[in-house]
């Protein structure tokens, strides 16, 4: 990853990024037509300044708020894709928001070559360093605010990692090796094998794990720092690759099924990010992983579970196979008496028919806590959105004949809402709420603003957001 910097003076740079507010008089002694360049909010123009060093010019909105910044130095950095050091120069500003630049500065740097060969790796352009210029750069308040950005953007580029590990080499038990290596100093890892998850009776987590020959696992994240009064509870789903089990996908929608673990990576990295910055709360995560394959041991449509609540749930599509690891994680989590349980999840297809592809979608049994959840997002430039758990959709999680709970939803409508109606059965009453990543977890598209094609990292940012709001 990059190294951000702050300095009272640029340092020789390979290109500069400044931002213009827009409507802001332009430099002078610069054909702007020349460039296509009105000033209006948007543009950019990349402009030679000599000694090989180019200056790319972005405006931004006439009074840019802190995601209007990171858009604007992304769109910058993006615009100078051969330069490896780079200074930010945000000093036309009103009010310029360092950690926001310092964040996207991180987040636009991003590359994953870990399968690149050499020549591909000789190729590619990577930035070594990016410099912020601030008058205030020896200011520890200032330092402190940039230094905590960058952490929050290397806890997601961390998961980002994750997700885009290919599945074979990212199965449960290495993802559970993976995770307890990157703990910092203050959060314990346990580790359930599946002796263990039997003995505890996490029906769901085996029985999702049951067609593979990589056993599942549940790793224990705890934080607990010294005077903290609220605790919060993260569950992940970490589904390391979904082929749909016995309810086949299509080999195209399998493409992609490597993220089905971007829930779990990201409660893990977001855990990491609050220990890091020392917030003071108490933090619970559960990762819920396992490997989703046919086989003659798999989970069969028709099969009934008992779940770690003791619930029996009736399966009915084995692809549906989010909603059976998180229930049990949530169970585990509610027994620890949280203040709020949070859980993230690529969980359903029908949350992008809603939503489209970089909205998740919010449900959940609080009202206060989704307003909250919707506030930190905004906050950390996350799009998100509310939708109800109706009655008549939580009526049909009790519809199976044999059991006590419907594992999928009886029609085809409705999707996102049933499989948050059928999580809430395991919360109690607990404060909940239930976040569907199954549209921005991923991006099978080109890289836009500060987000790469691939893994994204969704719902870390947030996460600490909301961590350092509530504690």
């Amino acid at each position: 990853m990059s190294t951000v910097q702050l300095r009272a003076s640029l340092p020789t740079v390979d290109a500069v990024v400044a931002l213009l507010p827009s409507g802001a008089e332009l430099p002078s002694g610069v054909p702007w037509a020349a460039f296509g360049f009105t000033g209006e909010s948007g543009d950019v123009a990349v402009v030679p300044s000599g000694d090989e060093q180019v200056t790319a010019w972005v405006v931004t909105a006439a009074e840019p708020d802190a995601e209007q910044q990171r858009r604007a130095v992304a769109n910058g950095l993006r615009a100078v894709p051969k330069a490896t050091r780079i200074g930010i120069d945000p000093s036309r500003l009103p009010e310029p928001d360092l950690a926001a630049i310092a964040e996207a500065a991180v987040l636009t740097t991003y590359t994953y070559l870990d399968y690149k060969g050499t020549e591909a790796r000789e190729k590619t352009t990577v930035v070594d360093t990016v410099t912020i210029l601030s008058p205030d750069a020896r200011k520890a308040a200032t330092k402190r605010l940039v230094d905590e950005a960058v952490v929050v953007a290397e806890a997601t580029c961390v998961a980002r990692d994750w997700v885009n590990t290919p599945p074979g080499d990212l199965r449960p038990p290495s993802f559970a090796d993976a995770i307890k290596a990157a703990a910092p100093a203050g959060v314990r890892v346990t580790v359930w094998d599946e002796k263990r998850l039997a003995k505890e009776n996490c029906g769901g987590i085996l029985g999702v794990g049951a067609g593979s020959d990589a056993p599942p696992r549940l790793v224990r994240l705890t934080y607990n720092p010294e005077g903290a009064t609220k605790h919060l509870a993260l569950v992940g789903k970490g589904i390391t690759f979904d082929s749909g089990g016995l309810s086949l996908k299509p080999g195209a929608s399998m493409m992609t099924m490597k993220c089905d673990m971007g829930g779990a990576a990201a409660i893990v990295a977001a855990t990491n990010a609050i220990a890091r910055l020392g917030l003071p709360i108490r933090v619970t995560a559960y990762a819920c992983i396992a490997e989703n394959l046919p086989s003659g041991t798999a989970t069969r449509p028709g099969d009934v579970l008992r779940m770690r609540s003791g619930a029996t749930v009736e399966v009915h599509n084995t692809d549906a196979e989010g909603r059976l690891v998180l229930a049990d994680g949530l169970a585990l989590a509610v027994e620890d008496e949280p203040d709020h349980v949070i859980d993230v999840a690529t969980l359903t297809g029908a949350a992008m028919v809603a939503l489209g592809t970089r909205t998740t979608a919010v449900l959940g049994n609080d009202d206060d806590l989704q307003e909250r959840v919707l506030a930190a997002a905004e906050l950390a430039g996350e799009p998100m959105w509310r939708l109800p758990i109706t009655e008549e959709i939580g009526a049909a999680v009790k519809t199976s004949s044999i059991a006590d709970l419907r594992q999928h939803n009886p029609k085809p409508y409705g999707g996102t809402l049933f499989a948050a109606a059928f999580l809430r059965a395991f919360v109690g009453d607990a404060s909940w709420a239930h976040l569907d990543i199954a549209g921005p977890g991923y991006n099978d598209g080109g890289a836009f603003d500060y987000t790469p094609g691939g893994g994204t990292g969704a719902g870390v940012r947030t996460l600490v957001r909301l961590a350092r709001d509530l504690g």
